[in-house]
């Protein structure tokens, strides 16, 4: 098989090369074997984020305090989000 010379060969050198890069962070998925299942990091880091937002509900609630968060459909969806990111970065940074 005869080697391409020129112009259009350094264009698919160069394609393979930008391409592999991306590629190239498939490598290593972050999962978790659960019972021969495997199951992404950022499933569980959601999951731990929504129940400690229900923990910090209750709280507030029971300390008679819940009215002091400002408007529930904003300041509980981003505290489930703070909170799995944080369990995240504990938890899961490699």
């Amino acid at each position: 098989m005869p080697v391409a010379r020129g112009r259009h060969s350094k264009r698919g050198i160069g394609a393979a090369a930008i391409s592999a890069i991306p590629i190239s962070g498939c490598t290593n998925s972050p999962s978790i074997g659960v019972l021969g299942a495997y199951f992404p990091d950022w499933l569980f880091c959601i999951v731990a984020g929504v129940v400690l937002t229900i923990v910090i509900y209750l709280i507030l609630k029971r300390l008679q305090a819940d009215h002091l968060m400002g408007p529930s459909a904003v300041v509980y969806p981003a505290l489930v989000a703070l909170l799995a990111l944080a369990v995240w970065l504990v938890f899961f940074q490699h």
